[in-house]
């Protein structure tokens, strides 16, 4: 439990901070000058939008004024894009934890003799941001890309990933930008345009990552020279329910990470900036769902020049710069050996003014982590000794803020430099709920119990998704810097140098009695990793109490992956849920081909020798051929060879497993099964080009064509229904088998006749729940769910209307006929929801429905109008 010390030292802190606070500066649109907004047509307004990233496992808002996160916001919290409300960065996704106030892009630069510097924002400062995007009419709103939809042209053109976002802003912006608070002098810009794209993906290995890359321009006539850029962010880690959630925040930096590959021991270099709670807000002494336990970061991938130098700041802030603080080195000691720096405010911390900030971001400091505070003493020779007692509070965390920043390098006007960076996410970070009564005395007890295994491992996956390591990306015949890995007894060694390896990351091809481990790509981004197959293009219909699921594989069974460059295709799945949440998925059917797996027994890797996998799977075919006996009568049977009884012919010993579960029989071992089982080949995989009895009527290949259905399902709620495809996995790179997304385009459907068929039968519409209760728990039962995470509850509310028409107008009456409100039901007959529609319990006057007595009718074409009551409790 923590102590009433701990308790007093926060108290006094805060005291010391809230003295002397303003306003954090913590808004964005509404301190524009409105006035002048208001003078402006439409047409002539900047594109500001946002989106949200929420493909992987990190649902990240971006912005196009050059900050990501929702704390400086350049739109209404809703997607631009989809029309979904933008989380800050929700991790994991669907869960209520929330790890970003903002982040946002500094850049500073001396222009003549002027020291410039433009930030999207700083954190606490009011005024508008200095960066803005075009008017719609020259390019300023949002582009979306992704690898998901190769028959969308204008979705997938230049596409390289799940989930790609483009945007385009300047540092030209003029409305609200208030007077350099220290030097008084008008902002003045840089004259730069970045061009941001980030990537995101869902796949296990990348789904916890997202990368940005930038493009700067210098669009002024002056040369931008030693030019520094840094990313900023303010983290506020916790639960979305919860209050001060910016109070208990710690940060710092972490360079290694020891990893073992195969039999080789290594350091692999990270190099990120990290940020968490500080001790993840167990409740009663446990941790639970509202527990913020995993951490972000930020590492940069990608500098304009290969020798730059890197400086990480980090800082407390309470809204007042003169009460604020952050390590800062002594005068003439560290890399920048300068006399200590003034910031004119009094105190350590926050970097107010050009001036100050283009001194951080060129300061080559490397802050002591957080927790390490109250260890400096009058002794240390680099840093100032902070004020003892507040730091022993500051060492369990308040409301820190880190930049991580490079340079310097010049632009000359017109030129472009590359950038990138990934933000990334590592869970179970907190393990000890205990953990924070190490702090402030016991700093390495508490660092010890801290988990960075996750967010380094994320973060070398950045780092090879960015530049594939052992790939010639720009065909001059170099694929990357390698070590070559030779077992001896026990050592691995580098046969170079005869060192045992110590090497900054991995990539293993299997070469004779040695492994050769690429650690670095060919400096040219790819951007890409190993994929799964295409998810299978589907359609639902619904029966009463079943969902047929219909299912199209040709581009899932004849896609390359992108990395490997082979046809990887294993099988597919189907899955239904009742919510959106990947966890709540239930498989119903897989199908996979029959293909098995050969370990071969190596001998090298003593002590700990064993079987491996070195090789892709094997067909029944392929294996016949290889070890058969052509002079049997029986074909050969790799289940015989098992671990305990291998295959031995000369010196290799081996032994198979199935793949994944060989259920290849159509009907048989999977309810998968063919809708054309005796149809041949295709003449050719274009279906513009095939012939017509190769194709369905709607244009597919029915050699592809694959069906199931789902039963026993309930015909009042709507069931989330996918098809996935999985390859066999990357024995090579050490990746087991990738599936696609099982809750990514997944559809709705209602196990319920469609509207096309009620309209034939002339079926009598229903409404359920009726009565509806306030408190019937319907989204804990499936029959209410959320768009965002954020909606209020009595926003999320819903009534259904069944057995409805395509089209119909549906209309609610109170008791005294008044008109509370109308819906217009249009649907696609084909449309697995056609026959279902939702009241959200909202009134034309946008206010929520009170209980009492209610009358429906639904009006349609050709039909007698239905009538019918409803009952709401509230």
């Amino acid at each position: 439990m923590r102590n009433k010390t701990r308790f007093l030292l926060v108290c006094v802190v805060m005291i010391s901070l809230l003295a002397s606070s303003t306003s954090f500066g913590r808004s964005s649109l509404e301190s524009l000058d409105k006035k002048r907004l208001n003078n402006l047509s439409t047409s002539e307004l900047p594109a500001l939008g946002m989106v949200g990233h929420r493909v992987g496992r990190i649902e990240l808002g971006l912005n196009n004024n050059g900050t990501f996160g929702t704390g400086f916001p350049a739109g209404n919290g809703i997607d631009q894009i989809t029309g979904q409300a933008v989380q800050s960065c929700i991790y994991p996704k669907a869960s209520s934890i929330d790890y970003l106030f903002a982040g946002a892009f500094w850049i500073g630069a001396v222009v003549g003799r002027d020291t410039l510097v433009s930030t999207a924002a700083d954190g606490w400062n009011s005024g508008f941001e200095e960066f803005i995007p075009e008017t719609d009419e020259f390019g300023g709103r949002i582009r979306k890309r992704s690898i998901l939809f190769p028959d969308i042209d204008s979705l997938f053109e230049g596409a390289v990933s799940e989930e790609d976002y483009i945007m385009v802003y300047r540092d030209t912006g003029s409305l609200g930008i208030s007077n350099d608070v220290v030097s008084g002098r008008q902002h003045t810009h840089l004259n730069i345009e970045i061009t941001q794209r980030s990537f995101a993906w869902s796949y296990p290995y990348a789904d916890d990552f997202i990368l940005f890359d930038y493009e700067i321009k210098n669009i002024g006539v002056q040369k931008l020279e030693n030019v520094y850029m840094g990313i900023y962010v303010d983290g506020d880690v916790g639960a979305t329910s919860a209050q001060n959630v910016y109070l208990d925040d710690i940060s710092g930096f972490i360079e290694t990470d020891s990893v073992k590959f195969r039999d080789c021991d290594f350091i692999d270099t990270v190099n990120i900036a990290w940020l968490a709670d500080n001790d993840g807000d167990p409740t009663g002494g446990n941790f639970d769902q509202n527990s913020p336990l995993g951490v972000t970061g930020t590492r940069i991938i990608r500098t304009p020049a290969k020798e730059l130098e890197v400086s990480y700041n980090w800082w407390i802030s309470g809204g007042n710069a003169s009460t604020d603080f952050g390590p800062r080195e002594r005068s003439f000691v560290g890399k920048l050996k300068e006399e200590f720096r003034d910031l004119g405010t009094g105190a350590l911390g926050t970097p107010e003014g050009d001036a100050n900030k283009y001194y951080f971001m060129r300061n080559r400091e490397f802050d002591y982590d957080q927790h390490k505070i109250a260890s400096i003493g009058d002794e240390d020779t680099l840093w100032f000794k902070p004020n003892p007692l507040l730091a022993r509070a500051w060492a369990t965390g308040l409301d820190t803020r880190y930049l991580l920043s490079f340079g310097p390098f010049n632009i000359n006007p017109g030129e472009r430099l590359p950038v990138s960076f990934a933000y990334v996410g590592g869970e179970n970070f907190h393990t000890d709920v205990n953990n924070l009564d190490n702090l402030p005395d016991s700093p390495e007890a508490f660092y010890k119990n801290l988990d960075f295994t996750e967010l380094a491992t994320n973060a070398s996956w950045a780092a090879r998704v960015y530049d594939n390591p052992g790939l010639d990306t720009d065909g001059n015949g170099y694929i990357g810097k390698f070590r070559v890995c030779c077992i001896d007894s026990t050592l691995a060694y580098d046969t170079l140098s005869f060192d045992p390896i110590v090497i900054d990351t991995f990539w293993g091809f299997i070469d004779g009695d040695c492994d050769t481990l690429y650690y670095e790509g060919d400096g040219t981004p790819d951007f890409q990793g190993a994929s799964p197959p295409p998810a299978p293009k589907f359609w639902l219909t619904p029966e009463l109490g079943s969902v047929h699921v219909r299912f199209n594989g040709l581009l899932s069974e004849n896609t390359k992956d992108v990395f490997s460059r082979i046809i990887d295709f294993e099988g597919y799945r189907v899955y239904f849920a009742r919510d959106e949440r990947e966890s709540s998925y239930t498989m119903h059917a897989s199908f996979d081909l029959e293909n098995y797996n050969k370990f071969v027994w190596d001998s090298r890797r003593i002590p700990d020798a064993g079987f491996v996998l070195l090789e892709k799977p094997f067909t029944i075919n392929e294996l016949e051929a290889l070890y058969g006996d052509t002079s049997a009568t029986t074909t050969f049977n790799p289940n015989f060879y098992t671990r305990n009884n291998p295959l031995i012919i000369g010196d290799s010993i081996f032994y198979f497993e199935a793949q994944d579960f060989n259920a290849s029989e159509f009907g048989v071992t999977t309810p998968i099964t063919k809708i054309y089982p005796n149809q041949p080949y295709p003449s050719t995989l274009i279906p513009d080009s095939a012939l017509a009895n190769e194709l369905t009527e709607d244009g597919y290949l029915k050699y592809f064509e694959y069906q199931t259905t789902i039963d026993n399902l309930l015909p009042t709620v709507p069931y989330h229904i996918n098809v996935t495809a999985f390859d066999f996995g990357s024995p090579e790179s050490g990746l087991a088998a990738l599936e696609s997304s099982k809750s990514l385009n997944a559809k709705i459907a209602y196990p319920n006749t469609n509207a096309e068929e009620n309209l034939k039968q002339n079926k009598k519409v229903y409404v359920y729940p009726n009565p509806y209760l306030y408190d019937g728990n319907y989204k804990e039962d499936g029959y209410e769910r959320t768009k965002g995470i954020q909606e209020a509850r009595d926003r999320i509310r819903i009534i259904n209307f069944a057995n409805l028409p395509p089209r119909c107008t549906i209309k609610i009456f109170s008791i005294d006929g008044d008109l509370v409100r109308e819906i217009i039901h249009d649907s696609d007959p084909l449309d697995p929801t056609s026959g279902n529609e939702e009241w959200n319990l909202i009134t034309r006057n946008t206010q929520l429905t009170v209980s009492g007595l209610y009358y429906w009718t639904v009006e349609a074409d050709g039909q007698e109008t239905q009538i019918g009551e409803l009952v709401i409790i509230m």
